[in-house]
């Protein structure tokens, strides 16, 4: 039975929640910023619904913390809120929610929203299945200054459609470079976008690319 991670400081509405939702998931709740953090990491939710309105710590908070962990980033985030407007949406996009329910909630929506994405949600676990390997690539950008910069880099984790590495250049997201298989003859693979930064200790910062269009020669094909 899919689980469903229902994170409200409102104990009502986590009861609305889990009434209308228990008969085809197993729903756990909490009121907890803290709580729902460590739940997302300890339990693996396939779906979080989140209130934008938390004590402590802000659903936006909350949704950025759980979207830029590799272990809980493809977790699918659907946000809850008694606001309504466009730029609270794409602000809540950003950061990785996959949707935004407006309260009340309408609760045959919510239902056919939870259904439609945890149908395709296997399908995407399974393409973007992570291996841990060193393999040594060559990255080469373009600084704000104009300039062209380039870095030997050795990854923690790949997978078919990106890697997670180090390096010691600072990036920010949505970087693009170019990829090369490193050797005595670099082999161009493609190109690739920062999606995540994974820590911010140190000079060395590790970072999540994910390949724009298709890679050629990579080594998951």
């Amino acid at each position: 039975m899919p689980r469903i991670l229902v994170v409200d400081d409102d104990a009502s509405t986590r009861r609305l929640m889990t009434v209308s939702l228990r008969d085809a998931y197993e729903v756990m709740d909490t009121g907890n910023a803290e709580e729902a953090l460590k739940l997302a990491l300890e339990c693996k939710p396939d779906l979080i619904l989140l209130d934008l309105m938390m004590p402590h710590f802000s659903g936006f908070e909350i949704c950025q913390a759980i979207h830029s962990l590799s272990c809980t980033s493809n977790i699918p985030i659907f946000v809850m809120a008694g606001q309504s407007g466009s730029k609270l949406r794409r602000h809540c996009v950003q950061l990785g929610a996959r949707g935004y329910f407006e309260k009340p909630i309408d609760f045959n929506e919510l239902q056919t929203t939870i259904r439609r994405e945890l149908r395709k949600k296997g399908p995407e676990r399974r393409a973007h299945l992570r291996v841990r390997m060193q393999v040594l690539l060559k990255l080469i950008g373009l600084g704000a200054d104009g300039n062209s910069w380039e870095e030997i880099v050795t990854t923690e984790n790949i997978s078919a459609s990106g890697f997670l590495c180090p390096c010691m250049r600072a990036l920010t997201k949505s970087t693009t470079v170019d990829v090369f298989l490193a050797g005595s003859v670099d082999v161009f693979v493609g190109q690739a976008r920062v999606v995540r930064k994974e820590s911010s200790e140190g000079s060395w910062q590790k970072f999540g690319f994910q390949f724009v269009g298709a890679a050629r020669d990579w080594i998951l094909q």
